[in-house]
């Protein structure tokens, strides 16, 4: 049976999954960081640890891929090898390089705050740059909306001063990983008319992870305090960059860019959920987080409607 990946109710239903997915593992990986015992100057480990885990994300990957189409996926051109370092280099590399980075410099408010940009740079860089959907007024009022709904779940009297501070390790870092996610974005949805969108997650993670931990190693890094908890974290990472990625990379193959990165918004709500779970650092569950949840989901409605009557290129 083949799956209708345009319907509007198995959309909302994957997306949602993804950016819940996406949305625990920020506090998963401060969890992470206090196992290991990588404190946030220790730039080198913080690398070498989302290296790893995005090497065996893309093994898992194409694994999974693999078991999918009932042959063994792999790049089957020069070309496509191409496309997926090239993908390596904004989705793994630059991401997460500077996100890990950027995460141990800055709260877990800015991040989530900072990280809601990407749909407007996605929406520029679709729309008005590489022209594959219309940039209507409906998508900017609802990505507005949406952006809104993330700031008010994140601040309070008390942490609103510290939202101005700006440092480049710690919030610029976070705004250029945004960026690069973005850019991830609209590239994979322009290579996937020409590769599996599960291989070119998959080789793209095991590239730029491999790059990663190289590259962590040789700064230095090291995962000296690894046990048990730490191994079943990493493994639960693992598994949310190869599912939420595969089902992200599949969804951005069949609709307009917009339509997908908006659920983005979600993810800091996701976030702030769990970091209100296990980490006690925020509470949501309040008149002002449902308040903040209606205006995100307001904000998707909207930008979902402009997708539905602008109809992108294939």
């Amino acid at each position: 049976m083949r799956v209708n990946l345009r319907s509007t109710k198995l959309v909302i239903l994957l997306c949602t999954l993804c950016c819940m997915l996406w949305g625990s593992a920020v506090p998963i990986i401060k969890i992470g960081y206090q196992l290991l015992k990588i404190e946030s100057s220790d730039i080198a480990s913080q690398i070498l640890f989302a290296g790893i885990r995005f090497f065996l994300s893309g093994v898992l990957t194409v694994i999974i891929g693999s078991i999918i189409s009932k042959s063994f996926i792999y790049p089957r051109s020069a070309a496509s090898l191409l496309r997926a370092a090239k993908l390596s280099v904004f989705q793994t590399a630059i991401q997460y390089v500077f996100f890990y980075i950027g995460l141990a410099n800055t709260t877990g408010v800015k991040s989530s705050i900072l990280d809601g940009t990407s749909v407007f740079i996605a929406l520029i860089l679709s729309g008005l740059i590489f022209k594959m959907e219309k940039v209507t007024l409906l998508k900017v009022i609802g990505a507005v909306i949406g952006f809104i709904g993330v700031i008010l779940i994140n601040i309070n009297t008390e942490n609103i001063k510290a939202l101005f501070d700006f440092s480049l390790l710690g919030e610029g870092f976070i705004l250029i990983s945004t960026t690069g996610y973005a850019c991830s974005s609209v590239f994979m949805k322009r290579y996937s008319k020409y590769d599996d969108p599960t291989m070119l997650s998959g080789y793209q993670f095991m590239i730029g992870g491999a790059a990663m931990a190289l590259g962590g190693i040789a700064f230095g890094g090291r995962l000296l305090h690894f046990s048990f908890w730490a191994m079943i974290i990493t493994i639960y990472l693992i598994l949310v960059s190869a599912v939420a990625y595969t089902i992200w990379a599949q969804l951005l193959k069949h609709n307009p860019v917009s339509k997908i990165t908006v659920f983005s918004f979600l993810i800091p709500v996701f976030g702030s959920l769990f970091s209100t779970v296990m980490l006690k650092e925020s509470d949501i569950l309040n008149p002002k987080g449902i308040f903040s949840l209606i205006l995100v989901s307001a904000g998707i409605i909207l930008v979902s409607r402009g997708s539905f009557k602008n109809k992108t290129t294939e």
